[in-house]
């Protein structure tokens, strides 16, 4: 066999061999990306459920909360009010408008039927709200709640955010607020929005 002949079977056998690994890499590369993916969706999921806790305590209390156990409490005991306001207007002698509005309270509705309704989160589990889904160890959400000035009022702010993102491109230092760890709300903005929206 001549040299050339040993040449080329050994390139052809590195060619083969070098192809099968930037296959195989660019395979896991996918995988991964896919995988990324699917985390990140479900821990989007997990934090509109959150939104909309937050967002009905506030509405019941008058203040978002970051204690993981009223949260809870609420979501499981707490109930709304159901109520029917009408207005009456009366007309007085010199033209004038009185308006008289009456709140009459004709129930309540637990937050639980309320809002975590099987047709819209088939998937709700009390239990594991507070928990970053896919986390080993489970990782709680971080939540900060305070009041901060806007427009010269103290107002309610909130911020929910994935403390140990999935995606080892998010990173806090970031410039972009989509390319940090997936969070809703601002410590310096009155918003609920998510970064993913």
């Amino acid at each position: 066999m001549s040299k050339t002949k040993i040449i080329s079977i050994i390139m052809f056998f590195v060619s083969v061999s070098l192809a099968i690994y930037l296959v195989s890499s660019i395979n896991t590369s996918i995988n991964e990306a896919t995988r990324i993916e699917k985390d990140e969706a479900k821990i989007i999921n997990q934090l509109k459920m959150i939104r909309e806790a937050e967002i009905a305590y506030m509405g019941v209390n008058g203040h978002y909360t970051s204690d993981w156990n009223k949260l809870l409490s609420f979501i499981d005991f707490g109930s709304f009010y159901l109520t029917e306001k009408t207005e009456t207007v009366k007309i007085l002698a010199y033209g004038a408008e009185e308006v008289t509005i009456n709140i009459d309270t004709l129930g309540t509705i637990p937050v639980m039927d309320s809002l975590f309704t099987k047709d819209k989160w088939p998937k709700f589990d009390l239990a594991l709200l507070p928990y970053v889904p896919e986390s080993n160890p489970p990782v709680k959400f971080n939540i900060w709640t305070d009041k901060i000035l806007k427009a010269g009022l103290y107002v309610n702010a909130i911020e929910v955010v994935n403390p140990k993102p999935i995606n080892p491109a998010r990173d806090e230092k970031s410039e972009y607020s989509t390319r940090k760890p997936l969070r809703f709300g601002s410590r310096i903005s009155i918003t609920t929005a998510g970064n993913w929206e």
